[in-house]
């Protein structure tokens, strides 16, 4: 049943409101509102603006809503960061929605258990705690680390786009060993782990912000903090029986949609081909189209990307051969700095003084070139 707040959204009635009272609660949000006592006695506390209690600190001032910590919009309806008050600790939590995603909690339990954890090749987000919602439609939300998009901040050098290509490949290959198909494998559900690059953390909503959101967020480097990348998102995944064969499943489009297998909803597909093709064209979108000096790698690539599913290679292939490309790369390539395609003279003139700086105190204090954590 909707909530009476809600009746509203969509209508003349509502769009009016937006213009007389900018930066309202979403319906999104007003979910997380109404919770808000329920995750406090679980031990989690919510921003300002998720709180039952709150008044926006830009009424009756001049100010504009958007230059407040409590005027942003969170932009995803199932999940909200909080802080964990026991010790401070961020953290991102997400409803399960069982019609939405039927196994995801199963799986998300499962990859986080404490002997699949211990093998340094598992690259799922830890599940910390499952909080029980008594008598509601969307029965448990699951808490998880606060991470980042994998590529904010940039990188900075090859070294550290192959040190995030074997953690990527790796941690696909862990879960297709442990029979488990992402089928959403994409760029907005492969994170970064902040807790090495960020230490004091930062904003979760304006990620260039800090904590506080007084001021610009202080991060190292890659190369100067080697840091881990994580899978996250389940709500497609699938673990399968290996007794009974390889799989064939419905296709199910998340957010890469150009798979060539998913152009017929009516062909069941195996989804293990398809996290190939998923992770082959998150690289060749974020990186080789972008970027130069990715030659190395357009043959694997292009194998990952092949129209034919069953001519892609498989994931121990992937990391195979993969491994012989990294073993290729000398150290002078590893530290280079990448150049944008679309790169101005000028603009790259004093980029590479940057860099310049930068490697040589890299070099100074013996970082590796690849930063594996």
């Amino acid at each position: 049943m909707a909530e009476p707040e809600l009746q509203s959204l969509g209508t003349e009635e509502s769009l009016q409101a937006d213009l007389t009272n900018p930066g309202r609660r979403t319906r999104g949000e007003r979910w997380w509102v109404k919770r808000e006592k329920l995750l406090e006695a679980a031990g989690y506390r919510v921003r300002p603006r998720f709180r039952q209690d709150w008044v926006a600190s830009w009424r009756g001032t001049k100010k504009r809503h958007r230059s407040q910590e409590d005027g942003l919009t969170k932009y995803l309806r199932v999940a909200l960061d909080a802080t964990r008050i026991s010790d401070g600790k961020q953290v991102m939590m997400k409803q399960v929605i069982r019609e939405e995603g039927p196994y995801e909690l199963d799986i998300a339990t499962y990859l986080s258990s404490e002997a699949l954890m211990s093998d340094p090749r598992n690259h799922t987000v830890p599940l910390l705690e499952v909080i029980e919602l008594p008598n509601d439609e969307r029965d448990k939300i699951m808490v998880m680390p606060l991470l980042r998009p994998f590529n904010k901040p940039k990188f900075e050098t090859y070294g550290e786009v192959v040190a995030f290509m074997t953690q990527i490949f790796e941690g696909l290959q862990f879960m297709h060993q442990h029979n488990i198909a992402h089928r959403d494998c994409t760029k907005n559900n492969i994170m970064l782990d902040p807790s090495s690059m960020y230490p004091d953390s930062f904003h979760p909503v304006k990620l260039s912000r800090n904590k506080s959101f007084k001021g610009k967020a202080k991060y190292y480097t890659r190369t100067q903090r080697p840091s881990r990348y994580c899978f996250i998102d389940f709500g497609l995944s699938r673990r399968y029986d290996p007794a009974a064969g390889p799989p064939l499943d419905e296709p199910l489009q998340g957010g890469d949609k150009t798979a060539p297998e998913h152009r017929d909803p009516t062909k069941r597909c195996n989804p293990f081909f398809t996290d190939i093709y998923y992770l082959g064209n998150l690289i060749r979108e974020s990186f080789i189209y972008k970027l130069l000096g990715f030659e190395f790698i357009y043959p694997l690539i292009a194998d990952m990307v092949q129209e034919d599913p069953e001519k892609r290679p498989t994931i121990d292939e992937v990391v195979a051969r993969f491994a012989e490309n990294r073993k290729s790369l000398t150290t002078r390539k590893l530290r280079s700095r990448m150049i944008p395609r679309n790169e101005i003279g000028l603009v790259g003139f004093f980029r590479e003084w940057g860099y310049l700086h930068r490697t040589a105190g890299y070099v100074l204090t013996k970082k590796s070139p690849i930063p594996d954590p």
